[in-house]
């Protein structure tokens, strides 16, 4: 199939609906982000890529990255892991306190700031040197030893991060941040920072259309039955209070990003990697989400 011929069809139809988002301006980095950069990365299981726009460009993942921390933590705590964090639609923004008090400090699931932040916890008490042990796990995972932090970003998302800390502070009270605030904080807005083009994020995730098994070395990342359950959280909560509308538009799992990045998977025969700055209401690419309807109603 000429994915490249259908990128180019798509995008022209693109272009013709307003683009109404904007950009994540609250994190003062991101807001210096040109609003109308687009790029698109296709990789198949059999290793073909496809590309379109600025797909060689880097971007930050932001959010995209707590798949990638969710499954090294799962790999460590194994099934207990869900006792410190559900897997159900939250029904609110991606940083809401509202649901915390009531679920007595369980966050709804792992893709929640509240719920990145357990993960992130988890990490901080399993790993010797966390921040290096993780980025070396994705660098791994991506088979690209130069994939790395940005500490520019990170340190502005510190500088407005008073909503994460009010969510681990509040969590901590429940006893369910075992670890220094401050450390814990510091893993997370590095995490979200990492910085990948469409290429890197598309061929990163391609081992989750592979049922967890790394397309460059053939060992596996997680095993099927893992897999599946990452792919089936994603499906259910990759796009905070949006995740049924992209699963009824779009209909694959998914993670998206307030950098503008989306990664979507389609088992057994893809991954795709889309990115365009501009976010609709609930923080998920205006466009980026358009795209993919259009591309998974096409084929």
């Amino acid at each position: 199939m000429d994915y490249n011929k259908i990128f180019a069809e798509i995008y022209t139809e693109l272009e013709k609906i307003p683009d109404t988002g904007k950009i994540a301006s609250y994190i003062p980095e991101l807001g210096n982000v040109d609003p109308n950069k687009f790029g698109v990365h296709l990789t198949t299981t059999d290793n073909q890529d496809y590309s379109f726009g600025d797909a060689n460009e880097k971007f930050s993942i932001q959010s995209i990255a707590k798949v990638l921390a969710l499954i090294l933590a799962y790999d460590l705590e194994g099934e207990k892991l869900w006792d410190r964090v559900g897997v159900e639609p939250s029904g609110t923004s991606f940083n809401s306190l509202v649901q915390l008090e009531s679920d007595l400090g369980i966050p709804r699931n792992p893709f929640i700031n509240a719920g990145a932040l357990v993960i992130s916890d988890v990490l901080v008490g399993h790993l010797k040197n966390p921040k290096t042990d993780f980025i070396n796990f994705v660098r791994k995972v991506a088979n690209d030893p130069t994939i790395d932090y940005s500490s520019r970003i990170a340190d502005s998302e510190k500088s407005t991060g008073y909503r994460n800390a009010a969510l681990a502070n509040f969590m901590k009270s429940f006893n369910n941040i075992h670890n220094e605030i401050d450390v814990v904080l510091d893993f997370y807005f590095h995490m979200c920072s990492i910085e990948m083009t469409c290429k890197e994020l598309s061929r990163t995730f391609l081992f989750m259309a592979k049922k967890g098994v790394n397309t460059h070395n053939n060992e596996a990342i997680l095993s099927a039955a893992k897999s599946k359950r990452i792919n089936s959280i994603m499906q259910l909560c990759g796009f905070y209070d949006e995740a049924g509308e992209f699963a009824f538009k779009v209909g694959l799992p998914g993670k998206s990003g307030v950098g503008g990045g989306i990664i979507a998977i389609y088992p057994g025969k893809y991954s795709i990697a889309v990115w365009s700055p501009k976010l609709n209401k609930k923080g998920n690419s205006s466009r980026g989400i358009k795209f993919l309807e259009m591309l998974t109603t096409e084929v």
